[in-house]
Order: C-alpha cells, then structure tokens, then sequence
C-alpha cells in the first residue's frame, strides 16, 4: 500500500517544514490531490492517522482537496475532463498526442494551528511539497 509511504513523507515533511514551528499543535493538513495521481482518498487518510500517532500531528485532520483530471490536445489545443479512466484521445479531432495539464497534483498546501502561537486555529500555508519516491 504505497499510500503508507505517502502519508508517513507528508508527516515527516510538515513536522521539519519551517511553517509547522512556533504555531502551536497542527490540527489539520490540507492536501491537493488529483484525480490521476493514482491514490486512493479513504486509504490516504486511515494511513494519515497511523503516520500522525506520537508525532506533533497526532489526531490531525487531513484536508483533502480533490482535483479532476484535465489533458490538452497538441495539434488542435482542445481542452477536456479526462475522467477515470482516464480518455486521452482527443475528443475533438480524435488526436492522440494528449498532454496532462492537472490531476496528477499530490501536494500539501496548508496547516490548521491550534494552541499557541500567532492565533489559535489559525491557517498557515505550508511550503511543503509531497515528493514520492
């Protein structure tokens, strides 16, 4: 279940990210997940709970912002929603030359704080990039 190693790089990531300090306890993790990333959103977040145990973000919420998937056409320049699975023939000129432009997105983009710091429950983005390896 690779969304194991997944949840566990975005804890690691946000416990040693700058904007996790002096904020008080992270209550939630928001997360831009595409729709083609290949990651399954129920699991993601049962593995987010195990990762988050004895660490800062325990009992931490996982935000998930879902992000359909979208391709470009190269010789025509159509754009369409690529559903899953996923329809890269161009729907317009039934062209095969296709190009992702979104949904591939796995991404943390923000922090809920909660306790001391700037202000209790305050939002805080994340400089924090998911990178799976």
């Amino acid at each position: 279940m690779h969304e194991m190693s997944i949840a566990v790089a975005m804890v690691e990531q946000v416990t040693e990210s700058p904007a996790a300090d002096g904020y008080g306890t992270v209550s939630a993790v928001r997360l831009r997940l595409g729709e083609l990333a290949g990651v399954v959103a129920d699991s993601l977040r049962f593995c987010f709970s195990l990762a988050c145990a004895g660490t800062v973000l325990d009992g931490a919420e996982l935000l998930i912002d879902h992000v359909p998937g979208r391709a470009r056409c190269a010789p025509c320049g159509a754009e369409w929603a690529t559903g899953m699975p996923p329809q890269l023939c161009c729907p317009q000129c039934d062209g095969g030359r296709a190009e992702l432009v979104q949904g591939r997105e796995l991404q943390v983009v923000g922090l809920r704080h909660t306790g001391s710091g700037t202000a209790a429950g305050a939002a805080h983005p994340a400089p924090v990039q998911v990178k799976e390896s």
